[in-house]
């Protein structure tokens, strides 16, 4: 997973990030439209992430998710930096101390209201949106383009959003 770090790359092969990207317009809360699956994730619906300008230029990451087996919501806070250039939409991710893992914006409608989003690997894939759904059409694209770098999207979670956290 952390193979990015000593090759320095941290996109996969054929896929290029948002450029130009504006931080500000991406901050706020996204809901999980779809993942490909993976450990941190598993079990969990209503996923959501909140992103968030920290003091020292950071961004804060919070994750949300209700995890159905045991029936509870988990959380998960981390950090989001910038691999490069602010206008390039390339970030590195930490939830667990030195660790990060890379977290690539390629494809953003103009209003900030739907993204898709990779991480270093053929592994890690999200659609993200501001509401709980998503416009076919734009489903459709992104799924496109992410099978056209080699993504296996028939292997997607479509993730319900069908409950609220009590805060």
């Amino acid at each position: 997973m952390l193979s990015w770090l000593f090759s320095g790359k941290a996109i996969p092969d054929g896929a290029v990030a948002v450029s130009p990207f504006d931080k500000s317009r991406y901050l706020g809360k996204w809901y999980e439209i779809a993942r490909l699956d993976f450990r941190f994730e598993k079990d969990l619906n209503n996923t959501t992430a909140e992103y968030s300008l920290k003091e020292n230029g950071t961004i804060k990451v919070y994750n949300r998710g209700f995890n159905v087996k045991k029936n509870k919501w988990q959380d998960a806070t981390g950090k989001a930096k910038f691999a490069g250039d602010e206008n390039t939409a390339m970030l590195k991710v930490s939830f667990f101390g030195p660790f990060y893992a890379g977290y690539n914006v390629i494809a953003i409608d103009k209003e900030y209201r739907y993204a898709l989003v990779i991480g270093e690997s053929l592994k890690y894939m999200w659609l993200l949106s501001r509401e709980t759904t998503m416009p076919e059409e734009i489903k459709r694209d992104y799924l496109a383009k992410a099978e056209s770098i080699g993504y296996a999207t028939g292997n997607l979670v479509w993730v319900t959003h069908d409950r609220q956290p009590r805060n």
